[in-house]
């Protein structure tokens, strides 16, 4: 496996204070060797562990990494497996919840820490939700944003979202084992990122929230289609507002030139095996729990969030408005600041 090791300094627009990724560091954890940033006073407890979505990196929490450690919390972001610095691993079960759980716990035994607040957006949001379901011992808190904290479903996740949307739907497309979408995705890098990196467009006010398709300007009744979206994408035509100066889109498209998109595609290639897997799986979690959510978010709007209190008895919501899916990267400075006065608030 090539193991090419990326600059550990990101800098972004000359035109705003440059931004700077703390070194990049490494740890042999489950199996894998793992990259990933620090920051911040190493005697602060409990760090705050930053885990990132698809199509994402640790770099997707410059923001917060920078005004977490400022304010004087220890903060951690992995590259997670299958992404940036971290390893590829080739088998598609090498992906399932129970490594990308205990790659954090690896993660956290390396750096001597007992237990730590698990911050994740998107794909990551599922991870640390996960995390006191089965590494409780691990976990002081759980902050979501955008990815709400559900029960297991009652039928494969994949049969529900196919019955729901159709074959092309992005999730169901990502099962084909002729990996057609990660060639596509592939060969249209930066396609990816001007399509995907933008605040969302206006949505018509009689359209569901989760029928309009992540703001790509699309039908309603494309049914999530994100690769035929990106093939056919041109950002010429794209009135929206990116939300990644030209030199942070640069450092997502060389990462993912060079990593491909496969190890983060593996991760929805295990949503049936992990749901067999979790089967009498208590799904209550019993921690100290923000949920930050998005108003805009077309995939995970607010109203997914609905019952987690349910399962979640010490349960805080916080609505960002005027945000799209990548809320850390839209609104930076109000993720950043709910985050830091959740955490001095609940753990001193």
């Amino acid at each position: 496996m090539r193991r090419q090791r990326p600059t550990s300094r990101a800098l972004l627009s000359r035109n705003v204070p440059m931004i700077e990724m703390p070194p990049l560091k490494f740890v042999q954890t489950n199996g894998i060797r793992m990259g990933y940033y620090e920051a911040g006073p190493v005697s602060d407890t409990p760090p705050m562990v930053l885990c990132h979505g698809w199509p994402e990196l640790a770099f997707s929490w410059r923001h917060q990494i920078k005004a977490l450690s400022e304010a004087g919390i220890r903060v951690i972001a992995p590259d997670q497996r299958g992404y940036g610095a971290t390893d590829r691993p080739e088998p598609v079960e090498d992906y399932d919840i129970e490594h990308l759980t205990g790659d954090l716990v690896g993660l956290l035994d390396h750096l001597g820490i007992d237990k730590a607040i698990f911050v994740g957006h998107d794909w990551g949001g599922f991870i640390v939700w996960q995390m006191p379901l089965r590494h409780i011992g691990r976990v002081a808190g759980v902050v979501g944003i955008n990815t709400p904290h559900t029960n297991r479903a009652w039928a494969d996740p994949i049969e529900l979202l196919r019955a729901r949307f159709g074959d092309k739907m992005y999730i169901v497309q990502f099962q084909d084992p002729s990996r057609e979408a990660d060639r596509i995705f592939g060969s249209r890098v930066e396609q990816t990122f001007d399509a995907f990196m933008r605040k969302p467009a206006p949505r018509p006010p009689d359209a569901p929230a989760e029928e309009v398709i992540a703001g790509v300007g699309a039908s309603p009744r494309v049914n999530l289609a994100f690769p035929q979206m990106i093939a056919a994408y041109d950002a010429k035509h794209d009135p929206r507002t990116p939300i990644l100066s030209p030199e942070e889109k640069k450092v997502f498209v060389d990462n993912f030139t060079r990593t491909g998109f496969t190890g983060g595609i593996n991760w929805y290639r295990n949503m049936s095996r992990n749901w067999i897997r979790s089967e009498g799986l208590d799904h209550t979690v019993r921690v100290p729990s923000l949920m930050i959510m998005a108003e805009n978010d077309a995939v995970l709007p607010p109203s997914s969030a609905d019952g987690m209190d349910k399962l979640i008895p010490d349960l805080e919501k916080y609505l960002v408005r005027d945000s799209g899916h990548w809320t850390q990267q839209e609104k930076p400075d109000e993720v950043s600041a709910k985050l830091i006065e959740w955490r001095r608030r609940r753990f001193g």
